[in-house]
């Protein structure tokens, strides 16, 4: 992986406008087909390795059956997944959203299978702090390792939800307001905390359809993984001091290291 990336050619400005006004937004390019392949490849073999740690990759109650196959620590598992975490343009979209002090909460991956059904609607923002949501105090990357669709079971939202500031202002209809976000392979969107979704149904023959999923939080919101413990040792020795303030590997946990 390509960490020297020009971040500029992506026009994260113009990603970070859409994102203010829309919620969300699309940056396509950001990995190579032959980057793709290869992060499929070691997403599978890290799927091999979490069962072999006996964490289990199937969620009753998190998803509808065992088509959804879920990677949890996956900064642990292979070092292509802590590359991406702290990729530039991840760095650069979730730093114009939370600020340059923003921490990472957790890193995992949803891979669909043909058969996979759609799980709760929900925000992910709602997940850890309590209402009402005035800001974003959170953001999801999600990096497409394909393309993108509704037939393969593409991240459904509802535009505008991320206006909602309390559950009472959720309508009745939320669900059927629920649209597919389409991008195409090696593309990140960025969804703000606040936005409304779920997974979709993959109603393809023989299509898997895998995303990544980093999220990015304010400091001051508890992250939903432990990476002082999910994390080797080794995996912690390779981190810069900004990356270990940003996963919580130091003992003044969310406060910045010094420039």
């Amino acid at each position: 992986m390509n960490s020297a990336v020009a971040v500029e050619r992506f026009d994260v400005g113009s990603a970070l406008a859409h994102l203010g006004s829309h919620g969300y937004a699309v940056i396509p390019d950001v990995l190579s087909a032959p980057e793709v392949a290869d992060v499929v490849e070691r997403l599978w073999e890290a799927r091999d390795e979490s069962e072999r740690r006996g964490i289990p990759t199937y969620i009753p109650g998190l998803d509808p059956n065992a088509s959804n196959v879920r990677v949890f620590n996956l900064i642990d598992l292979d070092p292509v997944f802590a590359d991406l975490i702290q990729h530039p343009v991840a760095d650069a979209v979730a730093a114009g959203v939370l600020g340059d002090d923003y921490i990472v909460s957790n890193f995992t991956a949803n891979i669909a299978r043909p058969g996979s059904e759609s799980m709760v609607l929900h925000s992910d923002q709602a997940i850890v702090a309590p209402e009402p949501w005035l800001a974003p105090w959170s953001l999801n990357v999600i990096w497409c390792l394909c393309d993108l669709r509704r037939e393969n079971g593409a991240t459904r939202f509802a535009p505008g939800s991320q206006r909602y500031q309390t559950a009472a202002e959720l309508p009745g209809d939320l669900a059927e307001q629920m649209v597919p976000f389409e991008a195409p392979a090696g593309s990140i969107v960025a969804m703000e905390g606040r936005m409304w979704h779920t997974s979709g149904a993959n109603v393809t023959a023989d299509e898997d359809r895998p995303l990544l999923f980093g999220y990015y939080t304010k400091p001051f919101v508890r992250p939903q993984w432990n990476f002082s413990v999910g994390l080797g040792h080794d995996t912690q020795g390779r981190f810069s001091p900004q990356m270990r303030y940003r996963l919580g590997l130091d003992i003044v946990l969310n406060i910045p290291a010094p420039s």
